[in-house]
């Protein structure tokens, strides 16, 4: 989970900054931290040849509270769901755009025969 917090860091910050608040405590960091995650949603791309280029499949759209094995170990989760591949995993919260990071594990690439889903 600490991957998650440190991605959430700059977005949680901006939170108290619009509410003007300047002195946060770690407590208080980590209330808002807690609030917001619990209301973010992951969506799961993929990096696809297109025409000479490339372009991004949606492969799944989640909760965070239904994210528990993606969380834990996001690697061997999309290489057993998805195989292998170059992988974004995008945060939002809300309509805000909260962060993203990219994973690559290595293994034959099982979304290719997947639906993808509108994002």
């Amino acid at each position: 989970m600490e991957w998650v917090k440190k991605l959430y860091d700059p977005y949680v910050r901006r939170t108290f900054k619009w509410e003007q608040q300047q002195d946060v405590t770690p407590e208080q960091w980590q209330r808002r931290f807690e609030h917001v995650f619990s209301e973010s949603i992951i969506t799961v791309l993929v990096q696809e040849p297109w025409h000479g280029t490339v372009r991004f499949k949606g492969l799944a759209h989640c909760y965070t509270d239904e994210s528990g094995a993606l969380i834990a170990d996001p690697m061997g989760y999309l290489l057993e769901h998805y195989g292998g591949g170059k992988f974004k995993l995008n945060f939002h919260h809300g309509w805000n755009f909260v962060a993203t990071i990219n994973f690559k594990p290595e293994g034959p690439e099982k979304w290719r025969d997947l639906p993808g889903i509108d994002y």
